[in-house]
């Protein structure tokens, strides 16, 4: 197989999923390209496993087991937060613990791609659950049900404010995010469409189950002129409306191109994607089909062009070193660090993502992150207060992550620096030699090609192999060698790229 060919498929597997696996590199080398995206496909079409990790209302939990009536005192409300907050942070591991497996990484990766585009920001971890649970089960869908399954979640009417937006006084709040931020995109509708949307969205709310409801006491069952078009619309008439407009498979086609393909869109490439997303009747897997199979998507321009994203990098890192994590929750001071926690986005408007996930200190952390993996470091970040651009950018100190005597640990729950004590340990095992067994078929000679390939996939070709061979020179220990090549390769700045 030629080299060239290998590359495409290393580039397929790294942009389709969060990396690769040792076991996986060893499946592909005898697979084409196209029975690769096949396998990939024939995976993500068996449903994913649910993530049941909160399984009642804490809210609603919370007052009846205290037998509350009436409005929470401040410390109700503390405790009901707290509870929350443990919540989301388990509903984050068990969802970034699927992401590792090989099965599931088309899925997943769709799945995180409108983890941002229908950003939520909600301390509800049950509703957040139930978001989670559609996004998930429509990742690859038709995009006219998962519109609707997100737009009537819980988690979104309630972080958008809609069981507010009463005939009587309405608010625009979510008829707003829906044209710009899910479907149109800024500067494709007029302020009067908002208005008459929101008219048409009254009455929408939910439940203490999370489920939705629809109160035609408080609808505007009005006349609405909404892009054009007038009649007595519900907010189902808008969705609809919506998606008949041609912008919205746009808008759509040129945010999976830049999550999938560059940062930089091509015009042509794009409006290609549009109108056959369009023609599909908005069919997600069709339209990640025609990226995948597009013979653009394998230039090299295209290839190691995009900065990982923090979840994509932590998840990566896990792929790629078979271990045994006895305290994930540590893990996900990562995600905090370098602002990308699930659940959290900084704003309406989800993660910007793009060279937004670097700058001097967040790169110098993720750097460091293997080896204070592998070393079994404590965690020491000195934080900030979370803010609405960053999603609560942590304040590092570069220096200090640079160094290879430091420490690093936070709080999970406050912003205040925290003493270096054992709880901000990582108590993981990486299993070298599980990951020796893979690579017993490599000869010698071919051990640093098949290590770049698997931990720096289609970026591989970039990397300057004379910088790590004199940082790692030969050793007849073959645990040892892998050991610090490995290491070594996930410390490059390659590695933070897809």
């Amino acid at each position: 197989m030629s080299k060239t060919s290998f590359s495409k498929k290393l580039h397929l597997l790294s942009r389709s999923g969060f990396g690769i696996s040792p076991e996986q590199w060893l499946k592909i080398d005898s697979m084409s390209l196209e029975d690769t995206l096949r396998s990939l496909e024939k995976n993500a079409q068996s449903p994913l496993a649910s993530l049941s990790v909160v399984n009642v209302n804490v809210d609603q939990s919370y007052r009846e087991s205290i037998g509350l009536i009436g409005a929470l005192t401040p410390e109700d409300r503390r405790n009901i937060n707290r509870e929350n907050v443990a919540k989301v942070r388990d509903l984050t591991i068990a969802w970034m613990n699927s992401m590792l497996i090989d099965d599931n990484q088309l899925r997943e990766k769709i799945a995180l791609f409108w983890h941002g585009h229908f950003a939520c920001r909600l301390d509800n971890a049950y509703f957040q659950q139930q978001m989670l649970d559609v996004i998930r089960k429509n990742a690859l869908g038709n995009f006219a049900d998962l519109l609707e399954g997100t737009s009537k979640c819980a988690a979104m009417l309630s972080f958008l404010n809609n069981q507010q937006n009463k005939k009587a006084h309405p608010n625009e709040n979510f008829a707003r995010e829906v044209m710009e931020l899910f479907t149109l995109g800024r500067g494709h509708y007029t302020e009067s469409d908002i208005k008459e949307a929101a008219r048409a969205f009254t009455g929408w709310s939910y439940n203490a189950k999370g489920e939705f409801t629809n109160n035609t006491k408080v609808h505007d069952d009005g006349t609405k002129t909404i892009l054009g078009k007038t009649g007595n619309f519900t907010g189902d008439d808008v969705l609809k409306i919506l998606l008949e407009n041609k912008q919205t498979a746009q808008y759509i086609s040129l945010k999976m191109y830049k999550y999938l393909v560059n940062d930089i869109p091509n015009e042509k490439h794009v409006n290609w994607l549009a109108d056959r997303f369009y023609q599909s009747n908005y069919n997600i897997g069709s339209l990640v089909h025609d990226i995948f199979t597009a013979g653009w998507f394998y230039q090299k321009e295209n290839m190691g062009a995009i900065i990982k994203s923090p979840v994509d990098l932590l998840v990566n890192i896990q792929r790629t070193l078979p271990m045994k994590i006895e305290n994930p929750d540590r893990l996900l001071i990562f995600n905090d660090a370098l602002g990308q926690k699930p659940f959290y986005p900084p704003n309406v408007a989800g993660w910007p993502g793009g060279t937004s996930w670097i700058d001097s200190s967040s790169l110098m952390l993720r750097l460091k992150i293997p080896q204070l993996i592998e070393e079994n470091k404590a965690i020491h970040i000195t934080t900030k207060v979370d803010d609405d651009v960053q999603m609560g950018r942590k304040m590092m100190n570069a220096d200090s992550v640079n160094s290879s005597n430091s420490m690093m640990a936070m709080d999970m729950q406050s912003s205040k620096p925290v003493p270096k004590k054992n709880s901000n340990k990582i108590e993981a095992s990486i299993e070298w030699d599980s990951l020796l067994k893979v690579l017993e078929p490599v000869k010698d000679q071919d051990l640093f090609a098949t290590v770049s390939q698997i931990v720096l996939g289609a970026s591989s070709d970039k990397f300057e192999q004379t910088i790590i061979e004199k940082k790692v020179p030969l050793n007849p220990d073959r645990k040892v060698y892998v050991k610090n090549l490995m290491l070594a390769m996930m410390s490059t700045p390659e590695f933070q790229l897809s």
